[in-house]
């Protein structure tokens, strides 16, 4: 029996898989975890469907797969023991698995030959996986003329890469100017010829942050309003109830302070909680709170979801915060739980820094950078006091929102930070 990759949810079609917890050789149950893979922001377990023996794997670490491809396949006790279709005797006498041929990848100096020789159309099934054909699409390459060296004739990153620079090779020998060639990658530069240099993978959480960020730059006119909050009572008021907050199991941390003010001031600007309908020409304004919470992690920047802040007691909230906060930093977020907000706040306080811009998470219209709280001299009654101030950053849609709107916006939520109930945060 086959094990193959199920339907990963929505949109997601594809995932490289990044560890296999069984063997060949061993028996599984049902529901046990065959392998982990890794989709856009998040690492999911691929369960078994059914028990038996793991006869063959199909995949090793590092492979990107697709929706329906085999992963394992599994037998019965008995047939176990048996050689696989695939296998031949060695010397020895002992079974290997006979190799797939792979497609070499072209010389350069075949590089005129090779795209003159591949048609524009090709009517052979084109294997690829989504990532590879989103970005030969924005590139504007016809993968009918790449040639894929993995298995099966797939297309990999590193055949689309060669048939790239290809491109560029013929294109200085037919004296193509920069003006007339297609957009596309940059040329590639040569940097070992100036030191030693170490070169590694983009891991696929990476590229989807590049993808998004860069779409996001692209495609959204930003504009980024700053302030700074008081939140010199703010923070008194947390240490008096954090004691509290530890007996309850839990840290009372500035960030879940900060994110019932958000939501306050969200609801008195319905704007910056939507999205854009490019499609309809429609705003689109969400009648629900869902907040994403940047997290820094080894692997890059995860944005888990917290849901319906505006309905959750400062408590709940806390455990949350800490709980969302723990499994992406152990990549444990479903895909589920980095989906479906409507405005984002990026903390970068407990690293340090001022004022910084953030990118917009796209479909939202906005996001907040929050910096660290520094004590400065404040002028107060005409006196000069320290004070603890919240460097804050709104970066904004400017096709959505005005400037009028992001300014009011801040100046509500410093108001709400300055002045914060201390019932919401009693126990």
């Amino acid at each position: 029996m086959d094990i193959k990759l199920p339907k990963l949810g929505e949109g997601a079609e594809s995932g490289v898989v990044v560890s296999i917890l069984v063997k060949e050789g061993e028996s599984v149950t049902e529901g046990q975890t065959l392998l982990e893979l890794e989709n856009e922001k998040a690492v999911a377990p691929i369960p078994s469907s059914a028990a038996g023996v793991v006869s063959r794997i199909h995949v090793k670490e590092g492979d990107q797969v697709s929706v329906g491809a085999t992963l394992v396949t599994l037998g019965d006790q008995a047939e176990s023991s048996k050689p696989t279709a695939s296998a031949k005797p060695t010397a020895a006498g002992s079974k290997t698995a006979e190799p797939t041929p792979a497609t070499p990848a072209p010389s350069s100096d075949q590089a005129v030959a090779v795209l003159e020789e591949v048609p524009t159309k090709s009517e052979a099934p084109i294997a690829a996986p989504p990532a590879i054909r989103r970005l030969a699409r924005d590139l504007g390459i016809d993968l009918a003329r790449v040639r894929g060296s993995e298995r099966g004739g797939r297309i990999g990153m590193e055949d689309l890469r060669n048939y790239v620079q290809l491109v560029q090779r013929l294109a200085f020998q037919r004296r193509e100017t920069p003006a007339t060639r297609k957009p596309g990658l940059a040329e590639p530069i040569d940097f070992a010829k100036w030191g030693p240099v170490r070169r590694q993978p983009l891991s696929p959480l990476r590229q989807t942050i590049a993808r998004r960020m860069s779409e996001s730059w692209h495609r959204t006119p930003r504009v980024t309003q700053f302030d700074e909050a008081d939140i010199t009572g703010l923070n008194e008021l947390r240490k008096r109830h954090a004691p509290a907050y530890d007996q309850a199991g839990t840290r009372l941390t500035l960030t879940p302070l900060l994110l019932k003010a958000v939501v306050g001031t969200l609801q008195q600007h319905p704007v910056v909680n939507s999205s854009l309908d490019e499609t309809a020409g429609q705003l689109v304004l969400k009648d629900y709170f869902h907040i994403g919470l940047a997290v820094d992690t080894e692997a890059g920047l995860m944005v888990p979801v917290i849901r319906n802040v505006d309905q959750k007691p400062l408590l709940e909230l806390c455990r949350e915060v800490e709980a969302l906060a723990a499994k992406a930093r152990e990549r444990k977020l479903s895909l589920e739980e980095l989906k479906g907000g409507t405005f984002t706040v990026s903390n970068q306080g407990g690293i340090g820094g001022g004022h910084f811009t953030p990118i917009i998470n796209q479909p939202e219209v906005a996001i907040l950078g929050l910096g660290r709280g520094a004590l400065k001299p404040v002028v107060q009654d005409g006196e000069i006091t320290p004070r603890l101030l919240l460097p804050l950053a709104l970066s904004y849609d400017h096709r959505v929102i005005d400037g009028g709107v992001a300014a009011r916006f801040m100046v509500d939520l410093v108001q709400a930070l300055q002045t914060f109930p201390e019932d919401t945060v009693g126990l």
